[in-house]
């Protein structure tokens, strides 16, 4: 049975109309956290012109399994294993990346590592596009974002909403600069990257 996360339903529409701008020019995708698959298979029909490459923690792999057999158009790649702060990351020629929901459920080091991962791997020039709930500048966007803070805070102080701030700082010190930062429905964003330098 295929997993299903409502919220990826009700976002994959506004995320594509984001990502066939930002990725318009892209072969390659590595999505670092492909979750439940559904992202994946959507993306991969949508942006015909691109691979999209799913990856996620072994745990995950048979859901994203189940929505890539499930699909009947193009589909995107079986999942490679990917812990961000353990497993050596693919070196396959990905000109672009994409990850979804997966900084507020991560602790800080594990972002750190992501972004570190990011900034090796993508080529000069690559794009990398982020969405999720971010707090702007220390302040939470909304009430709901506040509390859903809380409750990932109640359940494992690590997690929690990152600040757009240290984002962007972090970011820069892996060589990658922030070029757009849409809005996005449910108090979320979409923030796109592009690799500037080495890390």
């Amino acid at each position: 049975m295929k997993p299903h996360s409502q919220s990826c339903e009700n976002n994959k529409l506004p995320i594509l109309k984001v990502l066939i701008h930002a990725f318009h020019d892209r072969t390659r995708v590595l999505e670092i956290g492909s979750g439940t698959g559904q992202h994946a298979v959507f993306f991969a029909e949508n942006l015909s012109h691109l691979f999209w490459q799913t990856s996620d923690q072994p745990m995950y792999h048979s859901g994203i399994v189940a929505w890539i057999e499930s699909s009947t158009a193009r589909k995107p790649g079986w999942p490679l294993t990917l812990n961000v702060a353990k497993d050596t990351w693919p070196e396959d020629d990905f000109d672009a990346m994409f990850s979804a929901n997966t900084c507020h459920i991560m602790s800080w080091t594990e972002v750190q590592s992501m972004f570190k991962g990011i900034g090796r791997v993508l080529p000069v020039g690559g794009v990398f596009a982020l969405y999720g709930p971010f707090n702007r500048c220390g302040e939470f966007t909304s009430e709901g974002n506040e509390r859903f803070h809380q409750s990932l805070t109640t359940r494992n102080p690590l997690m929690g909403i990152r600040d757009d701030q240290d984002i962007f700082t972090l970011a820069i010190a892996c060589g990658l600069v922030c070029e757009d930062d849409h809005e996005m429905p449910a108090n979320n964003r979409l923030l796109v990257f592009r690799k500037q330098s080495q890390e």
